[in-house]
This record gives structure tokens, C-alpha cells and sequence, in this order.
């Protein structure tokens, strides 16, 4: 941990990746940052063996993306690569394992962009496409468009030849039970198990972290390649017992994803996304480092903003050089950074370098 500054309500925690300070780092060819979600993640709330799965997954999905990069693929091809495999695991919120809506269903946002020439995709409130990442680059480079939603999105991909499942795919025993509790707690009516849902002895064989564990899910991923070109995403489930078919930050390009090679930075959030939004903080992140501003400093000054207006999260950004930072204002975010020129690292708790 580099510094703890207090501003506002909110303790920034910067990080100048985990395999050293920027300005010390040698010039990267190619370089991934990941994260699998911020919020309160206390050391005595993950067993040895959760805090294990985490790390392992975590790992698992950086090399995917480091796996694109050293053999000379596209930074694109490098996120999507590391947020499908999030996706597929039910440790994240994102894909399987994603959070259900007060009416006991899962809907998926996720979005795409490619810093070369500012293009970008995103798709909110996806109910059968098993990677809503995929959908998002679709809607990119196979439509004229830049948002889907809903069953529009879930019909685009069917166009797109992309992987459709059952809804009950997404359905962890989990993250219904945190929907019963939360729903419980604020006295609305509990919806119907989903047809097709698997019992809860069937996935007893799954990962399964505390249900107190409050963070924001969210996974995203920003890469450079060896070419020099930049790319974000992000995918999320969004929040336990949304209503009236709220979206949050990640599909709003600005927001919670950005990435642009004329200002040199690629961003994705994770954190209580209306706050994301107001702030417009990967946007904002990019336009102060192409003001001159430090990449730390850039994403501290955003979270700091975001602690002010009362949100919760955190960030990770890459510049051109290959240099990725995290910023953060809660007790943890799982992540992870890996380059050409610095080991792969993942770390969990706030105080990890």
C-alpha cells in the first residue's frame, strides 16, 4: 500500500499495482489489470479456503488475458478473454453467480471499447446470452449502434451466433439467498425459486463466501498490447433486489468503462454505480492524466469524488506506458496486474501492496 489519504467520507487507498510504483516500473510491452469487485472485504469474513478460491480465480482469469498478450494478440481479445472467464465463475457478479432483481431474475450488463479509435459497445439487461462481454464487442463491431438492451440485446446475439442458455444458468444458491435476505429486510415479497433452478444440494460443490460479504461484484479488465492499443471492459450483474429495470454504471461509457489512446488510459470501475455515474469517473479519470495529471493521482482525485457524493468503490487504470494503478475507498477490491515486464500479483485486502 502506497498511501492512505482520508478525504471526505471516503479513505482512498492507492495502489501503484501491485508489482511496484509507476514511476519506478520498467516500460512495459504489453500489460492487464483486472478486477473482480470492491466493497467490504475484511481479512475475517473469507475463510483460508475463500480467501484461496478467490486468489486462484483471479489468477486463473489474468493469465487468460496474459496468456492473448504474450503471444502478440489484440488488447481487445486480452479483456474479453479474462472477464469471460469471470463471467463463468460464480465467485463474481458477472454471469453465473451475478445477483438477482427484486422479481427473482438475473439481468447482466456489460460493456466494451476499444481506445484506438474511441468505439465501443455495451448491453444492459441481458437474461440469456451466457457472456454479456461477448455481446457488448458485438454490438461494437456488428452494429451501428452502441447500447442494446434487454431482449433486443438477447436477440442481437442470437443473430451474432453467440452462446444462449437457459436463464437458470446464471442462478447460484447463493445469491438467492442474499436476495430472500435483502428482499426480507425491506419488507417486500419474496418472488418464486426460478423454473429451472438447480437445488441447493446440487451446487454444494460450489464456492461459497459468506453472504455477509458486501462488495460490488462487478469484473472488469483493461489491457495494452504489444501494438500500443489500449482497451476497457466491464460486465456486472448489477445490484441485489434492483427494481423497475434499474442499470447501473458499467454500461454507461464514462462511467464505470473507458479507454482512449489520444489521452493514453483505459479505465474500469466497480462500486455503487449512480455515484459512478454522477461523477462520470473512467472519463474523467482519462481527461486529467491527458491534462498532465499523474495516473494515481487522476484515479484517487475520481474515488475521492465519489466518497464525497456518498459511493463506495474503486478503480483500475492503465496508461500508454503500461503502468496500472488501483484506487479504491472501501476495505478491499479483488484484483490483479500482470505485464511484460512485472510477474503476475493478485491481492484481495486494502492494505496489500
Amino acid at each position: 500500500m502506497k498511501t492512505i489519504t482520508s478525504v471526505a467520507t471516503a479513505a482512498i487507498i492507492s495502489l501503484a499495482l501491485l508489482a511496484g510504483t509507476a514511476e519506478a516500473q520498467e516500460r512495459a510491452e504489453w500489460s492487464l489489470a483486472i478486477h473482480g469487485g470492491a466493497g467490504v472485504i475484511e481479512r475475517a469474513d473469507l475463510s483460508p479456503e475463500q480467501d484461496a478460491a478467490y486468489r486462484a480465480a483471479l489468477s486463473t482469469a489474468l493469465e487468460a488475458g496474459a496468456a492473448v498478450l504474450r503471444s502478440g494478440g489484440s488488447a481487445l481479445d486480452a479483456v474479453q478473454a479474462a472477464i469471460q472467464l469471470m463471467e463463468d465463475d460464480p465467485l463474481f457478479n458477472a454471469g453465473r453467480g451475478a445477483v438477482f432483481t427484486a422479481a427473482g431474475a438475473n439481468e447482466l450488463d456489460a460493456a466494451v471499447m476499444d481506445g484506438t479509435d474511441l468505439n465501443l459497445g455495451a448491453v444492459a439487461g441481458v437474461t440469456r446470452t451466457r457472456h454479456p462481454v461477448a455481446l457488448a464487442r458485438a454490438v461494437m463491431e456488428q452494429s451501428p449502434h452502441v447500447m442494446l438492451i434487454g431482449q433486443g440485446a438477447d436477440a442481437f446475439a442470437v443473430e451474432q451466433n453467440l452462446e444462449q442458455v437457459d436463464p437458470s444458468w446464471f442462478f447460484t444458491e447463493r445469491r438467492w439467498r442474499g436476495l430472500v435476505s435483502a428482499l426480507e429486510a425491506q419488507g417486500l415479497p419474496v418472488p418464486e425459486r426460478p423454473a429451472g433452478a438447480p437445488s441447493a444440494e446440487a451446487q454444494a460443490n460450489l464456492p461459497a463466501p459468506p453472504l455477509n460479504e458486501r462488495k460490488f461484484g462487478t469484473v472488469g479488465a483493461v489491457a495494452l498490447d504489444s501494438e500500443g492499443r489500449l482497451a476497457a471492459a466491464t460486465s456486472t450483474g448489477g445490484m441485489t433486489a434492483k427494481r423497475w429495470g434499474r442499470v447501473g454504471d458499467v454500461p454507461v461509457i464514462g462511467a464505470g468503462t473507458y479507454a482512449s489512446n489520444i489521452d493514453g488510459c483505459a479505465v474500469s470501475a466497480t462500486g455503487s454505480g449512480e455515484y459512478f455515474i454522477r461523477a462520470t469517473v473512467a472519463r474523467d479519470i482519462c481527461a486529467r492524466t491527458a491534462g498532465g495529471a499523474g495516473l494515481q493521482s487522476a484515479a484517487d482525485a475520481e474515488i475521492a469524488q465519489v466518497g464525497e457524493l456518498g459511493g463506495d468503490g474503486g478503480v483500475i487504470a492503465l496508461d500508454i506506458e503500461g503502468n496500472a494503478v488501483f484506487s479504491l475507498n472501501t476495505s478491499g477490491m479483488y484484483r490483479g496486474a500482470v505485464s511484460s515486464a512485472a510477474e503476475a500479483r493478485v491481492a484481495i485486502y486494502g492494505d496489500e501492496d
